[in-house]
């Protein structure tokens, strides 16, 4: 068992190194030539970040789910695009049900409510986002004015900002991506070997006996399930639904609530922001779930 689930966890982890430094490569190179061209295209694109994260997302393997739980905690992305992200992303669904003929349609269905979902979702945190920095906004100007030094104030909290997130890259943006994937990767092959190795512990069967319920309560049962950060998660809710012991809604609320070792590598880089990290969690189980119970009423 401990070799075959060191085997699992090396290629899993390989699948998606390819993705990982091709990401950072263009994070490292718009970096360093952070002119105002480049300020303006990253501040135009925000407003499509969503929309972006979703397409992002159903690519198959949880790779670009790690790479943007990463650039949130560099808060190169918002809040809105990681939870579109993290929504859209089916890790191993895809290449299991395209195997099967008899579940193109259903993979269809499932790839189209998840980006609907994500872009939805992802819109709506950001606008939630952008409301409260507002409000937040408001009580700091008053506060400002109240004491009369609303300049030096200003100044400050805007000097401890840029400090607090600058981060010094190497000059090589090859370099500097390669080392960048080189931390994540080692990361990601420990935090999927522990999983795979608990996972195996417990067994699939065990697993499974989880599900015999109703069909209604299933959804928050699979939504729970699809949070263990792992891709066994997805492999396990896919062959579960094939293999008629599981409902699509089922299904789904499992594959919306997961987001592979996404979720793990933001508690890891952004530890600073833990209830924030708690808020995103608790959503992708609220919102998975409730995907299920909805897909579980009409499909």
């Amino acid at each position: 068992m401990f070799w075959d689930v060191l085997l699992d966890a090396t290629l899993d982890t390989l699948k998606v190194v390819p993705i990982l430094y091709l990401v950072y490569l263009l994070v490292c190179y718009v970096g360093h030539n952070s002119n105002n061209k480049y300020v303006n295209i990253m501040n135009k694109t925000k407003k499509f970040g969503p929309l972006i994260g979703s397409c992002l997302g159903v690519i198959p393997q949880c790779g670009f789910s790690v790479v943007m739980s990463d650039l949130y905690s560099k808060k190169a992305i918002t809040i809105g695009t990681l939870i579109a992200v993290m929504l859209a992303t089916s890790d191993e669904a895809l290449p299991l049900m395209i195997s099967d003929p008899n579940f193109i349609l259903p993979l269809l269905v499932m790839l189209g409510i998840k980006l609907v979902v994500a872009i939805l979702f992802g819109y709506a945190f950001d606008l939630i986002h952008r409301l409260i920095k507002g409000k937040q906004q408001l009580e700091e100007n008053a506060f400002i004015k109240e004491h009369d030094h609303d300049c030096e104030l200003a100044s400050c909290s805007h000097k401890h900002h840029v400090h607090e997130d600058h981060e010094h890259c190497v000059d090589n943006i090859f370099l500097d991506a390669l080392l960048h994937t080189l931390q994540i990767t080692a990361f990601l092959f420990v935090a999927t070997f522990v999983i795979g190795l608990v996972v195996e512990y417990l067994g699939i069967e065990n697993l499974a006996k989880i599900f015999t319920t109703n069909k209604f309560v299933q959804p928050f049962l699979s939504a729970l399930v699809g949070l263990i950060p792992s891709c066994a998660s997805s492999v396990f809710l896919v062959e579960l639904y094939m293999a008629g012991g599981i409902s699509f809604g089922t299904m789904m609320a499992g594959l919306c609530a997961g987001s592979g070792i996404g979720i793990v590598v933001l508690f890891t880089k952004n530890r600073k922001h833990i209830f924030t990290n708690i808020i995103i969690l608790v959503s992708l189980y609220l919102i998975g779930s409730l995907v299920g119970v909805v897909c579980n009423l009409f499909v």
